[in-house]
């Protein structure tokens, strides 16, 4: 029964023989195919020649896998012995490590390329988008301080009315140093207001521009066609939005209200009181001081809310950085592992039929071990043992006839030497010639 089955086996192993070598063809031709695609975005020169190293290599890649697949489902299934079944997992471990580095990055390439640059440059957008926003919330935070200068300048333009009108803070009428520092303040305060609200206007300019920029690319990344063309585009859009954002960081007003809240306190200058009288310029004296310390306080308070704008993080200078469909698929491997399990499936697969075969051999050689030897002896190994059987009966056969042979003509050859002595003996030729009479 046993030996029926490892029959069986052995005969779907050769039935599928050439399968397996069709199916190691096939799949290496299509590694090498899904290699050339990737390889050629990697090559830089003539079209020429871009093409015939691409097919060099992919070629060489075909070759190697088909030649390295097959001599695994050679060799491997054979080997019984533990070191050397360890030695060649061994092996196969380092060559299909050098698969994935010579082919299966580059069929994910080829794969999930184009998808990997729109991702690229999907994230791109994203950076230049936060950098955008950041840039315009640093400009516009200067803004915050409009209403506290206004609020100031107000407050300075009623109390120089009241001092000319009714002689709120001295008690006398009329426009006199007073009236003079309070529009002097005043009009500090309005040129303030002035210069923010002209860096509204360019910030929210440069903001326009910006997201022109910004649509421009969310188009470039999402439109349909070669990614190659698209991604050239949205470079020199990344430059020109690069030059806005710079722009918006330039022309924020904190600057310039912290230098011109210094100059409040620091550059204050109270006129020399006019009145005719002593007591009206004790007066205008103890106004003018009182405003001083206004001044000051609303210097500080400025001060204070301009260092708070200023130290905000600056925007970082980005720089975009061009990939190629292989760099694009190796950055974001994470977010295209259905395409790399398609191009390691395409150069790992013939490992899995390798190990078909070892089982079947090794349930082969298992079957055949545990029967006895004389279930082991097929028809066919039988009928050559009697063969070479009756050779060698025939071969002794003709020794022992050869022998009896060499025998008789010994006793043939004794026999004549004994006839020829006789014959002699009677014919007296063996006699001692007599001598004769002395001379």
């Amino acid at each position: 029964m046993a030996l029926g089955a490892s029959h069986r086996l052995q005969e779907s192993l050769e039935a599928v023989e050439t399968m397996t070598r069709f199916a190691l063809a096939v799949l290496a031709l299509a590694s090498g195919v899904y290699t050339y695609l990737g390889v050629r975005t990697l090559l830089d020169g003539s079209p020429t020649a871009v093409f015939f190293a691409a097919i060099i290599y992919s070629a060489s890649v075909s070759v190697g896998i088909y030649a390295f697949w097959s001599y695994m489902a050679r060799f491997f299934p054979h080997i019984t012995g533990r070191s050397s079944r360890t030695a060649m997992l061994a092996v196969m471990a380092l060559g299909c490590v050098m698969i994935l580095a010579m082919s299966s990055w580059l069929n994910a390439a080829a794969l999930a390329g184009s998808a990997a640059l729109e991702q690229h440059l999907a994230e791109t957008l994203e950076d230049y988008t936060e950098d955008l926003d950041q840039a315009h919330q640093n400009a516009l935070a200067a803004q915050s301080l409009l209403p506290d200068i206004q609020r100031a300048k107000e407050r300075f333009t009623q109390l120089a009315a009241s001092e000319r009108q009714s002689g709120a803070l001295t008690g006398t009428t009329g426009s006199g140093s007073v009236v003079s520092l309070l529009s002097q303040m005043s009009s500090q305060l309005s040129e303030l207001e002035n210069g923010i609200n002209a860096s509204r206007e360019q910030v929210s300019t440069l903001f326009i521009e910006g997201q022109k920029r910004l649509e421009t690319m969310r188009g470039l990344v999402s439109a349909p066609g070669i990614v190659e063309p698209r991604a050239d585009k949205f470079s020199s859009e990344v430059v020109a939005l690069t030059g806005v954002i710079a722009s918006l960081g330039q022309t924020s007003i904190a600057p310039s209200i912290r230098r011109a809240a210094d100059d409040l306190s620091l550059g204050f200058i109270a006129p020399i009181p006019d009145g005719g009288e002593q007591d009206l310029i004790s007066r205008q004296d103890r106004v003018m001081e009182t405003i001083r310390t206004s001044v000051a306080a609303q210097s500080k308070v400025l001060s204070e809310a301009a260092d708070e704008i200023l130290s905000r993080a600056p925007v970082a200078e980005r720089r975009f950085v061009p990939l190629s469909s292989a760099e694009a698929v190796l950055r974001y491997a994470s977010d295209f592992i259905p395409a790399w399990a398609g191009a390691i499936s395409i150069d790992l697969l013939p490992g899995v039929m390798v190990f078909i075969l070892a089982v079947v051999n090794g349930a082969i050689r298992r079957q055949v071990e545990t029967m006895p030897l004389a279930e082991r002896i097929t028809v066919a190994e039988m009928m050559q043992t009697l063969a070479m059987q009756k050779a060698i009966s025939a071969e002794s056969m003709s020794a022992r006839e050869v022998k009896s042979t060499e025998e008789v003509i010994a006793e043939t050859e004794g026999s004549a030497d004994d006839t020829e002595v006789n014959n002699i003996t009677s014919l007296g030729l063996n006699k001692t010639p007599r001598k004769g009479p002395a001379t």
